[in-house]
């Protein structure tokens, strides 16, 4: 039950402070790997993005933990728009299957969610689109994107694929969109004998070579 409610609770926590999306930003053809990417990431606010290759495909298998030590499982996916990069984030339905009913699990709808990549070498760089900066752009023109509002005045992006795509084309460098970066250092091997080994690697999950 603690790893279930975890596991919800950082998803609405993540979600909450990201735009979500019906449709991917991609195609599979609009996908590319890059090997530079794999590895163990942190922050100065003690979060921590892990990111392995997924086996016989383009994807990544992605774990998030926050600084509370709440974990979230995606599946992540790179893709250029012109010559922006981006990240498309969906839940891994692995963990959602093995913490949940399937009844319960008819009432989830996953959501992708998208991050701006400036950068991924020698810091990697990320913004997240911003949900209040999103709505209002929307609402000033709603022929932008095609969106619905939800409780607590949040917007759900229901535009296809093809659609997202015309919009960053045309959008992605607008002022406030993507929030500010986050920037992660590759995480090096932690020497036992450290003061914080312990705390940063109980943290870290073992992902598949």
């Amino acid at each position: 039950m603690k790893t279930k409610k975890a596991l919800f609770y950082l998803l609405a926590v993540v979600l909450g402070g990201c735009v979500p999306s019906l449709h991917s930003l991609f195609t599979e053809k609009d996908t590319y790997f890059d090997p530079q990417l794999v590895g163990i990431w942190t922050s100065s606010d003690k979060e921590i993005w892990q990111f392995a290759k997924k086996p016989d495909s383009n994807s990544y298998e992605v774990i998030y933990t926050d600084k509370d030590e709440n974990r979230g499982s995606f599946v992540g996916t790179l893709g250029k728009i012109n010559d922006m990069t981006f990240l498309d984030l969906f839940p891994d339905n692995t963990l959602m299957e093995i913490h949940s009913n399937g009844f319960y699990q008819a009432h989830l709808v996953p959501a992708h969610t998208f991050m701006k990549i400036e950068q991924i070498q020698p810091v990697l760089k990320m913004r997240a689109m911003g949900p209040d900066n999103t709505r209002d752009m929307l609402k000033n023109d709603p022929n932008l994107l095609k969106y619905e509002l939800i409780e607590d005045n949040r917007v759900v992006i229901t535009a296809s694929t093809q659609q997202l795509q015309q919009f960053m084309k045309e959008h992605a460098n607008d002022k406030g969109l993507f929030g500010d970066p986050t920037e992660l250092k590759r995480l090096e091997p932690v020497e036992p004998n450290k003061p914080d080994a312990n705390s940063v690697s109980k943290k870290i999950i073992e992902m598949p070579t």
